[in-house]
Order: structure tokens, then sequence, then C-alpha cells
């Protein structure tokens, strides 16, 4: 997922996790007695924060559900009705284009049976799942040995492994060299906030241009030092002014930390609501026609006056508090469609409320400083601009910003709806006409509402202005079917090449040659003599998905993996069965074991035993003699990363 925030485009983080074997979801299973023939057999999943599992009930075509298989060979119970659960969430996911139902937290499923022999001690059931957060999924299963007693014991034995087993097991195991340097433990690290903070920041910076703010900064440092008794006071209301500036704007973020909360998934669903992003285009473009000056957008200015009166009557602290906020409602008109802009980055994010309570903080800290800083040494103010038209074409400049960053939004509803009517040509066509309209306007050949009487051009204008146009002839290639029409700089904001009037195709993975067995692609990889690239991921991945779509649809990444790299991916989730004499019992590191049916079974226990790794997606380069070549990496949406991933591997391939 393009994973983004800033005020003119949206920021790309990635988070790279590796070396951990993952258990989000802990189980538990007991027998509860009703009467001598009859019982319920219960399962509790125990789910960690951020994680989910999904319902038992998903129609064909997504994900994989949650399933239980009661061993029964001697026929000495009958189940009674299906496996009850319980309310699970129901959310639309964009991958599968279906409704889903997740349980987050806790899941207890239910099984009624009659026992025909009341004899036995125990049921053997098979538990298969699928586990997932925001970055990654997990394909699991559990089994257990469920005693029949009233004793509600928790069981799930280990059964003792054959030579057959522990043989079949160490054939999976590969003599990777270079583990010591390439598969170190990594924690979890997001470098982004800091970056994330900075363009909010430089947000604020802009923010403080517009007409709404700018005047208002000798205005309000002259009333705390000058209106004080003393100077130091004064000094001090002015900083404690600008300090309760960025707690206003911290504070604008914590409702999104409490929808975070109640589903950790609820910022990036809202961000692949169609309805939403349709939503968030209209208001964009509504931003946009106000920056034009066609009409004035402001809060209801009975919110200002109460505000203002408050700040007024109470005085002291409080009502320092009270003046701060009263600058956030009068220059919303100014700074709303910059924080529109932080909120739909944010909620286009897996970083959600935490990186939207940094881009606020960084923007209210821009919005803040100026306060202190002139209060601190007031001779500044003689050095600052006059207001003038000049605030007002920066208004205008934005406009065109909030115009084209609009036709983002109605491209990711475009994209996920497939309604094919934005296809790539069309959405840099409408960027190019706003790229021209912003530099025309600068040089005066375009006039709006609020624009005085023709002056001299400006220099900032004349500078602007080329680098507008600049900007539209290097647009230009991307309107056409050749080798120059991916356009780097757009990466991740324009619709995916594949995506075109040219039809390209509806899908550039499938174009690749995978090898779907190890063996296989390792004997390809000795003939031709090449890296290896093994990609870890499962049919119904909706991150394995969003990688093949947002990064390896990138022509560069593409051509890379398609040319350089032997490419074998290992679907974890396959259902289809080994042949019985390659199944086998894997002992698992908690104790508990693992029986290997199915071709998924075999890879996903092929990458604990190798890489200690358990989710997908995950990438691993090695070469034909199982040197790893570089690090692991899970999910990669900064495209950017991602290639500079895989041509460290090929530079580390060629010096063996």
């Amino acid at each position: 997922m393009k994973k983004n925030i800033a005020f003119l485009l949206f920021l790309i983080c990635s988070i790279t996790s590796f070396g951990q074997i993952i258990e989000p979801v802990k189980w538990k299973s007991e027998y509860k007695k009703i009467d001598d023939t009859n019982g319920e057999l219960i399962f509790t999943a125990t789910i960690e924060d951020g994680w989910s599992i999904y319902s038992q009930y998903i129609d064909e075509g997504g994900p994989i559900p949650t399933t239980f298989t009661f061993e029964n060979p001697n026929n000495d119970f009958e189940l009674v009705g299906k496996t009850e659960e319980g309310k699970p969430v129901l959310k639309f996911d964009k991958i599968f284009e279906m409704d889903m139902a997740f349980f987050y937290d806790k899941a207890v499923f239910t099984q009624k049976i009659n026992l025909k022999n009341t004899n036995i001690d125990f049921i053997d059931v098979l538990v298969e799942y699928q586990t997932c957060d925001d970055e990654k999924c997990i394909f699991e299963s559990s089994e257990f040995h469920v005693p029949l007693s009233t004793s509600n014991e928790v069981s799930n034995d280990a059964i003792n492994l054959s030579a057959n087993d522990l043989e079949k097991a160490n054939a999976l195991k590969l003599d990777l060299k270079g583990k010591e340097t390439y598969l170190k433990d990594a924690n979890e690290e997001d470098k982004s906030y800091l970056t994330i903070f900075l363009l909010g920041f430089l947000g604020g910076l802009i923010a403080l241009l517009t007409p709404c703010v700018f005047p208002m900064i000798p205005l309000t440092v002259s009333f705390f030092t000058k209106g004080a008794k003393d100077k130091k006071k004064g000094l001090g209301n002015a900083i404690l002014y600008g300090l309760f500036i960025f707690i206003i704007y911290i504070l604008l973020s914590l409702p999104f930390h409490l929808l975070d909360s109640v589903d950790p998934e609820i910022l990036n669903n809202i961000s692949t609501n169609v309805t939403l992003n349709i939503i968030f285009f209209i208001i964009f473009v509504v931003f946009a026609f106000s920056f034009f000056g066609y009409f004035e957008l402001t809060l209801p200015s009975s919110w200002s006056s109460k505000m203002d009166n408050k700040a007024t009557s109470i005085g002291g602290i409080v009502g320092i508090f009270f003046m701060a906020l009263t600058l956030a409602i009068v220059s919303f008109s100014c700074t709303g469609p910059i924080l529109g802009s932080l909120l739909g980055g944010s909620l286009s994010s897996d970083g959600g409320a935490m990186q939207l309570t940094f881009g606020m903080g960084g923007f209210g800290l821009a919005l803040a400083l100026p306060f202190a800083l002139f209060a601190l040494f007031p001779n500044w103010l003689n050095s600052l601009p006059k207001s003038g038209g000049w605030l007002n074409t920066v208004k205008v400049v934005l406009g065109f910003a909030e115009l084209a960053l609009a036709f983002k939004f109605l491209s990711n509803a475009d994209l996920v709806a497939h309604w094919g009517i934005l296809k790539r040509e069309i959405f840099i066509g409408i960027w190019l006409l706003c790229a021209l309209g912003m530099g025309l306007y600068l040089f005066g050949l375009i006039r709006f509402p609020h624009d005085g009487s023709k002056r001299k051009l400006p220099l900032g204008n004349i500078i602007i202005g080329l680098a507008s146009f600049a900007f539209a002839i290097y647009l230009i290639p991307g309107l056409t079917n050749t080798k120059h029409a991916n356009l780097k700089l757009l990466s991740g904001f324009a619709p995916p090449m594949f995506y075109s009037l040219y039809d390209k195709g509806t899908s550039a993975p499938l174009g690749l040659t995978a090898y779907k067995d190890f063996e296989k692609g390792l004997i390809a990889a000795k003939k031709e003599g090449k890296p290896i690239m093994i990609d870890f991921t499962g049919w119904a991945c909706v991150n394995c998905r969003k990688m093949e779509e947002h990064v390896w649809s990138r022509e560069d990444i593409f051509k890379v993996i398609n040319e350089e790299y032997i490419l074998i991916s290992l679907y974890v989730d396959d259902r289809e069965k080994l042949d019985p004499a390659e199944q086998f019992k894997f002992l698992k590191e908690n104790g508990n074991t693992k029986t290997i049916r199915t071709i998924g079974d075999k890879w996903a226990t092929f990458q604990t035993i190798n890489f200690k790794n358990n989710s997908q997606p995950y990438y691993v380069l090695i070469d034909s003699n199982l040197n790893l070549i570089n690090s692991p990496i899970a999910y990669t949406p900064n495209g950017n990363e991602y290639l500079a991933w895989l041509k460290e591997g090929m530079n580390n391939f060629s010096k063996l």
C-alpha cells in the first residue's frame, strides 16, 4: 500500500521485520459435559492487539476462513449442528472486493457432539486459520488432543515423532551460508515518524504564508510583548500561547486514536472505502475553489466569538489557551485544506492515527514557533515582509495543488471499484493541466477573483512558474506508450503502469515466470547462473497482493525481478494435499506438533525452519550455492526501498 503523508505528496513509509517467529493467536480447548452422551467442545482464541482471524464463513474467492476438522475414524461420535462462533466484525475488503467477517481480541467457537462410544477418552481436532495485521499474514494450524473430562484441562499435547517425521523435517533444512550476517534478529522499527513530523512541519510553514495566519503574527506578538505589565511576563505569555497552539493540533488527532483502538484496521479501511474516497475528492475540489477565491470556507463565526469572549473574560493561562483556540478557528479557511491533506494521507497509510499525530504535531509546531521566536526577538518583526497580494498568490498556488491531490482520491476509488474511468494517462493529463494552470497564473495569464491589478512579475512568481512549466514538460512522456512513460516522481501517486489506455493488461505480476517448488527453482538458478528470490506468499494474503499490484508492477522493479532473478513463489496456504508418503509431523518450537498434510504446510514449515519467520509476505535473496546475499525483508510498500534491496542483492551476488 502506498503509505504516505505530506502537504503536496503522500510519503511512502516502510516497516521491515524479520528473523522472528510470531504467535499472535493463542488457543485453548475444553470439553463441557451436558449429560452422559452429550457435550460441547469449546475452542477459545486469544488474539494479540492489532491482529485478527477470519470467521468460518467466508465466501469463495476470499481469504482463508477458520476451519475445524474433527478426527473420527471409528465413528465414535457425531457432530450436532455446525460449529458456532461469536459475533464477528463485518468490514469490506478492497483486495477481495467482498464483505469480510473478522474477530479481534478474542474468539470462541463451540461444537456440540453426541457420543456413540462413551468409552473414548480424547477427541483429536485440527484448527486451521489465517491471522493478519496491517503488514503481514500468518497461515497456521493447531492440533488439539481434547480430554473428555469435566476438568476443563487445556491440552495441546505434542505427539511423539517417528524417525520418518524427523527425516522429512531435516530434509527441509537448508545449509545456508551467511546466516550470521543476514539473519540477525531485528526489532520492528518505524523510521517514518520523524519524516512525517518534518513534512507536517513543512505544511505548517506553508500555512504561515497564507493571508489567514501571516498578518496575525505581528499583531499577536505585539499584544503580548507590549500589553503585558512587564516584559518578562509578556514573553512568557507569548511562549505559552505558542505551546497551546502546538497542543491544540495534537489534540485534534486524539479521536482517531480512539477509532484505532476500537478497530486497529479502521483507518486503513477508511482509506480504501470507495464512498469516502469520493467524499475526499469532493472536499478537496471545494477546498481548491475556495483557495481560488470563489468563496470563503469558515467555521461558524459563533465559535470564534465564544472563544474570543472566553479569552477576554477569563484571562490568565486559561484565557491564553482560548486565544490559541480562536486562532485555530479563524484560520481554518487556510489551514483546513492543508490539514485535510494530512488527514487524507494518514488514512491512506498503515501508520494511521500515530502518523496523523506526528503530522499534526509538526504542523502545530510550525505555526507556534513564530509567536515564541518573535516574542524572544521582537526586532525580527521589522524584517517580516508586509502583507499584500503575494499572500493571495500563495493561496491560489495551494489551490492548484489541492486540485491535483483531489484526483488522487478519485483514482483510489476508481482502482478499487474497477471503473476504468481514470486510467494512468488521464490522471497524468489532469496533473499536467494543473501544472500548466499554475504556471500560467504565476505569469499573470490567468486571473482569479481576489487578484489585484496587474503589476510587474515578482521574482518568486517567475521561478515557481518556470518550475511548474518544467514539471508539465516532465509529465508529457507519461501520456505516451513508450519506455519513457514510467514517471518515477509520480511512483505511488499515478495509477500503475498496467492500468493504461493502451491496454497493457490488468496484472503485470502474472507475466513473471515463477517456480512453485524450491528444488525446481534451485535447478533453474544453477543452470542460468542467476540469484534466487524466494517469495513466501499466499493465495489469500492481502499484503502479498498489495506488494504485487503496487510495488512489483513498477516497471523498473518488474524488470529486475523478471530479468535478473529466478523467482520462486512458495504459497504457504496452498491446500493441495501432499502424497500420504510425504506427510509428516513437525515439532514446533513451543513444543506442540503440526501435521504437514498440504503443500502450504510444507512451505510454511520450510520458511520457519530456515529463516525463523512465519509471516507473509517475506522475501529472501540467495544464490544457487545457498549463500544469503542480503537480509530478508517483509512487507515493504516503499518501491524505492524495495528496488534498492533488489539491487543490493545483485551487487553482493556479483562479488561472490
